[in-house]
């Protein structure tokens, strides 16, 4: 098994969350690779305070970076349109958190529960043997659980 970069593990962890944002800011693919390429360079400016803290705590704040890396790329580019006087960062923060946690909640047992330790930083051992799975199996299920919350995400 090939060892890689924590920050490397931490960009794939994400990537589908920093993309995700990114395009609910845009649909235009050159645009969108700005702003995922802005999020990664704050990322790897920030990544001795995000990469110790403990998964849930770590998605929160590599949302909060990648967020704000977009928003200031697009307050840059000139032919974007400016950002509504009644914008309120916080309340779409707190909605998308509150979407995400709506869409863990529907999901069925014992997929729910796979999410839910994930998040509290259990390791892919830890679930298998309080759920009676292989680590193999636990890992395919993140994967499917995690391509499944992102397609309902970004509908």
């Amino acid at each position: 098994m090939k060892h890689h970069d924590p920050f490397d593990n931490l960009l794939q962890s994400y990537r589908g969350l920093i993309f995700s944002l990114c395009r609910r800011y845009s649909h235009r693919g050159l645009e969108i690779e700005d702003m995922v390429q802005e999020a990664t360079i704050a990322l790897w400016r920030t990544r001795e305070r995000v990469l110790p803290l403990p998964k849930l705590q770590q998605a929160a704040l590599v949302w909060r970076i990648a967020h704000n890396a977009v928003v200031d790329c697009l307050r840059r580019t000139e032919d974007t349109q400016a950002l509504r006087e009644d914008y309120d960062e916080a309340a779409e923060d707190n909605s998308l958190v509150r979407e995400l946690h709506e869409q863990i909640a529907l999901l069925d047992e014992p997929n729910r529960t796979i999410v839910r330790m994930q998040l509290e930083g259990y390791s892919y051992e830890e679930i298998g043997e309080e759920l009676g799975m292989s680590v193999k199996n636990v890992s395919v299920r993140l994967v499917r659980i995690k391509e499944e919350l992102r397609k309902k995400m970004t509908l």
